[in-house]
């Protein structure tokens, strides 16, 4: 059984048994006189049979699917010849797929090696046995526990109680495994990324100019190391992302205190429904709209100028990246805005301001917390889109500040780095890590930046 019925079969288990200790709990009660005199309602007492069925079911199943890999992974290793166990992670990642591979099919046995035939029918054969006993142990356990959850249920149980307890530090366990997951990324790519430094400069990388990841195949060819700046990748994802607010903030601001000051119900009605759908468009198709209308467009209309453009610019990619991402500042601006409390409004207009002045110098400052976390929503949305730059900006890193060249960001180039098969030893594959964590950074400082404006703003108008 798959680990998906699995956990649909615990579900059931679980449901069934919430039914047998509610219907327990009410016959128990019937011989003194109702419900009344039970300690909890039914409900509590067929909560507490369900939580005791499927919570230690769930948590085994959870720890073997996660654990699983990596021990038949071990063991298959190391049921190999001497000679041919790998020195590095690396290869043990190619020997692993290849032996995959086999299992799977996909590789005919008739093209691999003995021991790795051997290895590949090894690694069926744990895989069953594994799924056999993860079934037969979560199984018994869903069972076994419900059914002592059923047995120790009597009307003096106070069930009430032992529900909200269970599921206070089923809450702490979810919040906890959040932050533990948060800084479980923090240190895995701060890991990588430390590994990165120790094959290539911090300065090279921090204030390199140029940026060419692939290794050359001769030692004589120029940038035979690669080459590793991120000048270029961020300075062409602050220029897409830039063009992207500066089509963005101003039409989506303004829709948004259209259609909370201005617009009647029917329009409101009508238009805010057409500018959240932008939302729900898929980004390839914003990336077959950006290459195929857009860029043509821009590069046509720029050479009727005499100007010179690329049929892959960042203006494009900016451009309909801005129009993507309208509806994250016009939706959280509007409701932002008619959040405000009418009575500022009231005593604006009651001191003899008039609608556009009260908008100004009341309604939009209160708003003006919420307002930027909308705008600082819609800028990490642009730092981190991919499929539109790679579709309309191109993939060439150049250090340019003209919109009308091409360009690339730092998240398609870590995309790019990471496509295919790769070795996490080189510096190839560890920069797409480097490139993270110095994200991460920025992204850090927007969020401080923005939270001390927050700040600034809430403590006037509290």
């Amino acid at each position: 059984m798959q680990p998906a019925n699995l956990l649909l079969f615990t579900l059931a288990f679980a449901a069934i048994a919430y039914w047998l200790g509610y219907t327990r709990s009410r016959t128990l009660a019937m011989p003194l006189g109702g419900i009344r005199h039970l300690k909890s309602l039914p409900f509590y007492y067929g909560a507490r049979a369900a939580l005791w069925c499927g919570i230690p079911a769930l948590i085994i199943l959870a720890l073997w699917v996660g654990f699983q890999g990596k021990v038949i992974q071990t063991l298959v290793v190391s049921s190999l010849p001497q000679e041919m166990i790998p020195d590095s992670a690396g290869q043990a990642s190619l020997l692993l797929s290849q032996i995959g591979n086999v299992a799977s099919g996909a590789l005919p046995r008739n093209f691999a090696e003995p021991a790795i035939v051997e290895a590949a029918d090894r690694l069926v054969q744990l895989r069953e046995q594994s799924r056999l006993y993860m079934n037969l142990l979560v199984v018994a356990v869903a069972v076994l526990a419900g059914f002592l959850a059923w047995l120790r249920i009597h009307p003096r149980l106070n069930a009430r109680v032992q529900v909200e307890i269970i599921l206070k530090w089923v809450f702490f366990a979810c919040a906890g495994l959040a932050i533990l997951t948060t800084v479980g990324i923090i240190f895995s790519v701060a890991f990588e990324t430390l590994r990165f430094f120790q094959q290539i400069s911090f300065i090279d990388f921090i204030f390199g100019s140029h940026w060419s990841p692939q290794t050359a195949l001769r030692a004589d060819q120029v940038a035979s190391q690669g080459a590793f700046g991120m000048i270029p990748l961020f300075t062409g994802t602050l220029l897409i992302s830039g063009i992207a607010m500066l089509v963005a903030v101003p039409v989506g601001l303004m829709s948004a205190i259209y259609l909370s000051e201005y617009a009647n119900p029917q329009v409101r009605g009508v238009v805010k429904p057409l500018l959240e759908m932008l939302a729900g468009i898929p980004t390839v198709v914003y990336g077959f709209f950006a290459a195929l209308t857009v860029a043509p467009f821009i590069s046509n209309l720029a050479a009727s100028f005499g100007i010179e453009a690329s049929s892959q610019s960042a203006l494009a990619a900016g451009a309909v990246m801005g129009i993507m991402i309208i509806p994250f500042v016009s939706s959280l601006s509007d409701d932002v805005i008619n959040a405000v409390p009418q009575s500022l409004r009231d005593g604006s207009l009651a001191l003899g301001a008039t609608q556009s002045e009260t908008m100004k110098k009341v309604v939009f400052p209160a708003a003006l917390p919420g307002i930027m976390g909308g705008i600082l929503l819609a800028v990490s949305r642009a730092i981190g889109e991919t499929m539109i730059v790679v579709m309309a900006a191109g993939l060439a890193a150049n250090l340019t500040a003209n919109p009308l060249e091409t360009v690339t960001t730092v998240t398609v180039q870590i995309v790019t780095l990471l496509t295919g098969d790769q070795e996490f030893d080189s510096a190839k594959t560890l920069a797409a890590f480097a490139l993270g964590a110095m994200l991460f950074l920025v992204t850090l400082v927007l969020n401080i930046i923005a939270l001390h404006i927050v700040r600034k703003y809430r403590e006037q108008y509290d």
